[in-house]
């Protein structure tokens, strides 16, 4: 980070090329409007960090210590004690424990591993915006999944608010299948016989036991629902213990729900895959096919336009190299200039490290009898490592001739 140097794919990146993310999020949100138009929000429930660290390492945690939600809630509706202290304590040691090491892990990614095992070795002291940085990381890590959670979703991220113009009747979405499990109520407690069929479901209220965002998905599809699928695994457990069908919650669509023909393949599919494709595409043609392993410009030196010299004219530039290779690399500079005309080259070979720059001057020569307005002059440079080459133009000013008799 502290050089500017970035590395994917193979490929070294500097600072000026940080506008190629552009194209990155676009095509992951392109994809991820594809996604939810299709699967509805199964980023939310399978690929979320949110949701992948909160139920895949602090929840199970919360669990093996202080039991199942049943048994938290109760230990929370009672009085404080030494067991209910000691449990609390062990439990946010370890998500701290975890946290910091999340937050390391974080700084890892701009900071080389082996110097950030140093860092921590010698202390604080010497290293204070790093230790500023993994401090603060860890005391929000630790907000986030000790207490804020499923808020984080609800509140703070917009992606669920953008379901109503993403879903449509033939997304694919978890829901409670109403004609099959209406009117709710156990079989054994029908009195009349003229009462309508009692449904499947038998208003046990798992599935809103387990959700984490505490919401009903037997009413209908809500913006809270993440996508988790925990209700569905709750109410197929109870259905297997009455000998009844899975699939009262299940994943389906609002056509399907509603016994209406169902359609995978539809316009907004294929506009928001082309998209996403074409962002995509776009990313990888100048990072891997038309990119320049070197960035090269041809400046000219500040301060004079142009220098006179007796009979002659003197322009000076200024050649910025930057090499993009990940190893070293060696460069030849040439000239094409105007017959008459006198170049001097300083260093027409030139060895650069991995993204390392180096600024060359050029002193182009001409007679002021021959200079007759502007002219252009080509700088071209080779890349001997790879065998590419760029030519650069600049622009040969001198003054003005006066008139002749």
């Amino acid at each position: 980070m502290e050089a500017r140097r970035f590395y994917l794919a193979g490929q070294a990146f500097n600072a000026q090329d940080v506008w190629l993310i552009v194209f990155l999020l676009a095509s992951f949100a392109f994809g991820l409007l594809f996604l939810t138009s299709w699967a509805g929000r199964v980023w939310c429930g399978w690929g979320c960090p949110q949701t992948v660290f909160l139920e895949g390492i602090f929840r199970p945690i919360e669990r093996l210590i202080e039991g199942n939600a049943t048994q938290r809630r109760q230990r929370d509706a009672s009085g404080w004690n030494a067991r209910k202290l000691l449990l609390k304590v062990i439990k946010q040691i370890i998500y701290v424990s975890i946290a910091l090491i999340l937050a390391h892990w974080a700084l890892a990614f701009f900071v080389p591993v082996p110097m950030l095992a140093s860092i921590i070795r010698h202390g604080p002291a010497g290293h204070g915006v790093l230790f500023t940085w993994a401090m603060g990381l860890t005391a929000l890590i630790w907000f986030n999944f000790a207490w804020f959670r499923e808020q984080l979703c609800i509140i703070v991220c917009p992606y669920g608010r953008l379901q109503s113009v993403l879903l449509d009747k033939q997304s694919l979405i978890i829901g409670y299948d109403e004609k099959r499990g209406e009117p709710r109520g156990k079989k054994l407690h029908v009195v009349a016989s003229d009462s309508p069929a009692v449904g499947d479901c038998v208003d046990c209220h798992r599935c809103v036991a387990v959700c984490p965002t505490g919401i009903d998905i037997r009413r209908g599809a809500q913006m809270e629902c993440i996508g988790c699928a925990q209700c569905i695994d709750a109410c197929d457990e109870v259905m297997d213990r009455l000998e009844r069908p899975r699939g009262l919650v299940r994943y389906d669509s609002l056509a399907g729900f509603e016994s209406t023909p169902k359609q995978v393949l539809r316009p907004r599919l294929f506009i928001y895959a082309g998209l996403s494709a074409a962002a995509a595409l776009a990313v990888f043609l100048d990072v891997v096919w038309l990119r320049t392993p070197f960035e090269a410009n041809l400046l000219r030196e500040g301060g004079t336009t142009y220098v006179l010299d007796g009979t002659t004219v003197r322009d000076q530039f200024e050649l910025h190299l930057v090499n993009k290779h990940v190893e070293p690399a060696d460069f030849e500079l040439s000239v094409i200039a105007p017959e008459g005309m006198t170049v001097v080259l300083p260093q027409p070979h030139l060895h650069l490290g991995s993204l390392e720059s180096l600024r060359t001057p050029i002193f182009a020569t001409a007679n002021r009898a021959e200079v007759r307005g502007p002219f252009d002059l080509n700088v071209r440079v080779r890349d001997v490592t790879a065998g590419r080459e760029r030519t650069l133009t600049g622009h040969f000013i001198g003054p003005p001739n006066p008139p002749s008799n």
